[in-house]
């Protein structure tokens, strides 16, 4: 009898987690296989896209925000009216279409999706809808005239591209970028020396700028493809097939045509499918171990410079808030609120993209500079309540021992204070080291970039990750265990003398 409670209660709790893994397992998205048969069952076929990549692939209307337009949006429409459904667009990152299509969270990608060895091994690849070829941008007056001429120097690229596998092959330094417009920006401002993407890109977001030049003849060609499950072949010969009919009453053409895109290469014989990278990794080996080693020391560098430069200003401006007259107040607290009330990743974007016209911070300059503005708001409350907890008769002791007001605040009031403040600056640091992960906007390959790079390259998202928490574990627990220690040595401190 006294188990039952017990007893009953276990047994609920085991039919919650059931009720919620079958809730669970019902939203899941459909099982991939058999695709070309629901989707004329259910009258929609849905296809994954990256808005991000902007004119001419899809961007929204600007005369109607919540439509979708571009030449593969044409293209969708077309194909969709041939299989006998409607298209539907789903936004996902551009990075994570090939993972997300596998999933089962659409039927096909569709989004300057590149036929390469590597795709191939992966998915179903349909028959190209575009010829495209990788065009060599140089800054302006540059003598750079092929990729061997680059040999170590900076040449950027998008992740996960036929423009990343071909650096991977030269003695470059590979920079990735998120963004089409982001890697042309740095090249004007002398952050790279070079820029390797498809024509599409280059024509509308490099060579039509002043201080860019394209270098004539292409690097290489290759195609742009629909990616379908490798379970899917009967939606790939139905996809395949209208493309062909595509092809054959010149629709193909005149959608090209009206993106601007139809060139002499689309009438020309498709290239044959690139080869595998020779330095592509193949499994977790100790060169990732190495890379991700690499990787955690440039995390803790940045979390250092940023933390080191988050105190003196929180410090300066707790002072200000706390003790100084009305414009000094109201100006640290504007300083507060602006950067606790905007995102980091905004803050960074800002310093590095931003103030590149009037000055060009570099990647690592521009990240320790923005989490040290940042965090010197969050460290400046902290601060601020260190101060306000001093009792007030230490202000009246050090008068009454004849300090001036800054020997006062130097002498007896700021080393109370960060005593006080120790604890949660640790806490701080930890939740630093975290948001460091965001510099990766910026170009930075720290330890969050680092484990999503070889997700994508080893083509499994499981182990990278174990190995990218395990790193993030082993800095940030030491100073979790510090600010413990600290409480308790402080609590202990704090009690009243016996007397």
């Amino acid at each position: 009898m006294p188990h039952r409670p017990r007893t009953f209660v276990a047994a609920a709790l085991v039919a919650c987690a059931t009720v919620g893994l079958a809730a669970l397992l019902s939203c899941r998205s459909e099982p991939p296989g058999g695709t070309l048969a629901r989707l004329q069952q259910r009258g929609e076929i849905t296809w994954g896209a990256d808005i991000q990549g902007g004119e001419p692939f899809l961007w929204e209307d600007p005369a109607d925000p919540s439509k979708i337009v571009g030449f593969e949006v044409d293209i969708m429409d077309a194909l969709a009216r041939r299989l006998g459904v409607k298209q539907r667009f789903k936004q996902y990152n551009w990075s994570n279409l090939v993972p997300s299509l596998e999933r089962g969270d659409f039927d096909i990608a569709m989004n300057g999706l590149e036929a390469t060895a590597e795709r191939a091994e992966r998915i179903l690849l349909s028959r190209p809808y575009f010829v495209y070829a990788e065009t060599l941008a140089i800054k302006k007056g540059a003598r750079y005239r092929t990729l061997a001429d680059l040999a170590g120097k900076r040449v950027a690229t998008l992740n996960q591209t036929y423009a990343h596998d071909l650096l991977r092959d030269a003695a470059v330094e590979i920079v990735l970028y998120e963004g089409n417009e982001e890697p042309y920006l740095d090249l004007e401002n002398g952050r790279v020396d070079a820029v390797l993407l498809d024509n599409v890109i280059a024509d509308r977001y490099g060579c039509n700028r002043a201080t860019v030049t394209c270098l004539p003849g292409d690097v290489a060609r290759g195609t742009y493809v629909i990616g379908i499950r490798k379970n899917d072949p009967e939606l790939k010969l139905a996809i395949d097939a209208a493309l062909d009919a595509m092809v054959a009453d010149g629709e193909l053409e005149r959608i090209l045509t009206k993106a601007r895109l139809w060139d002499a290469r689309q009438t020309e014989p498709p290239p044959p499918l690139p080869a595998l990278s020779a330095t592509r990794p193949r499994s977790f080996d100790g060169n990732q171990v190495r890379l991700f080693l690499s990787a955690t020391v440039v995390t803790l560098g940045l979390s250092l410079g940023a933390f080191l430069l988050a105190v003196p200003i929180g410090l300066l401006l707790a002072v200000a808030r706390v003790y100084g007259g009305p414009l000094a107040s109201g100006a640290a607290r504007v300083y507060i609120e602006l950067f606790r009330g905007t995102p980091v990743l905004l803050q960074l974007y800002v310093i590095y993209y931003g103030l590149a016209p009037y000055y060009a911070f570099g990647p690592v300059e521009a990240a320790i500079l923005g989490l040290g503005l940042n965090y010197g708001a969050y460290e400046a409350e902290v601060y601020r309540g260190a101060l306000s907890a001093i009792p007030r008769g230490q202000s009246e002791a050090a008068r009454a021992l004849g300090l001036s007001p800054w020997q006062s605040l130097r002498d007896v009031l700021v080393p109370q204070a960060l005593r006080i403040a120790l604890p949660p600056m640790t806490n701080d640091f930890v939740s630093l080291l975290k948001d460091s992960s965001l510099v990766s906007a910026i170009t930075v390959i720290e330890l969050t970039k680092r484990m999503t790079i070889a997700g994508a390259e080893l083509r499994g998202w499981l182990v990278p990750g174990l190995a990218c928490a395990v790193l993030y574990l082993a800095l940030s627990f030491p100073l979790s265990e510090l600010a413990r220690r600290l409480e308790r040595r402080l609590s202990r401190d704090q009690r009243p003398l016996t007397l």
